[in-house]
């Protein structure tokens, strides 16, 4: 199996520019930009509601399963860098409840499908932040994508994600704050450089 690297952050802070940028400067890694077009249509097909628990494990269930296809594709490359990946899933399938103020019993009832989620965990992750303000000044500058769920993941999931993905040892920071989308993009580079030296 290949390498396998994620890019985790927030909405509008530059993940995406920053995979694009990869995808353009860097012949050595195949980046895989994040496509949730196939369950985000089931879930509308089968009329799922994921304000409650029993369609919620559904809705998981068939995102957990997109990212492991998406794994079994990463890794047939020597490098692959994901825009989002699997530990972001396992974060949103756990937190998410929490947000909206359910105590939903999640872990448990969905403990075969979270397992085999970590297996696709990625080798490390390069978190991306910026400020409230910047990330929202970016995201009405932004017209082309909708973010209709902004102001709910900055208020209630973000101070949580950071935290997550801060306990993991496998992860790095990036303040994006006051960089452009050309510095953004090549910083991520440069880290992606430095993962590929240390597997030489």
């Amino acid at each position: 199996m290949g390498l396998i690297l994620s890019l985790q952050g927030g909405m509008a802070v530059g993940k995406t520019t920053a995979a694009g940028y990869l995808a353009a400067h860097e012949p050595r890694v195949h980046v895989m930009f994040e496509d949730i077009s196939a369950p985000a249509a089931e879930v509308r097909r089968r009329g799922l509601d994921k304000h409650r628990f029993e369609d919620y494990l559904e809705i998981q269930r068939l995102f957990i399963q997109n990212e492991l296809d998406r794994w079994q594709t990463a890794r047939r490359y020597p490098c692959a860098v994901t825009d989002l990946g699997a530990q972001e899933i396992e974060f949103y399938t756990l937190y998410y409840p929490v947000s909206i103020g359910q105590d939903w019993p999640v872990a448990a009832a969905l403990a075969p499908e979270l397992t085999a989620l970590r297996r696709c965990a990625a080798r490390r992750t390069l978190y991306l932040e910026a400020s409230p303000a910047v990330l929202r000044a970016r995201k009405e500058g932004d017209a082309t994508r909708d973010r209709g769920f902004f102001d709910h993941t900055v208020r209630n999931l973000l101070p949580a994600k950071r935290a997550w993905f801060a306990a993991l040892p496998t992860t790095d920071f990036l303040d994006t704050s006051r960089m452009s989308a050309e510095q953004t993009g090549a910083a991520v580079q440069a880290w992606v450089d430095r993962q590929l030296s240390l597997e030489q």
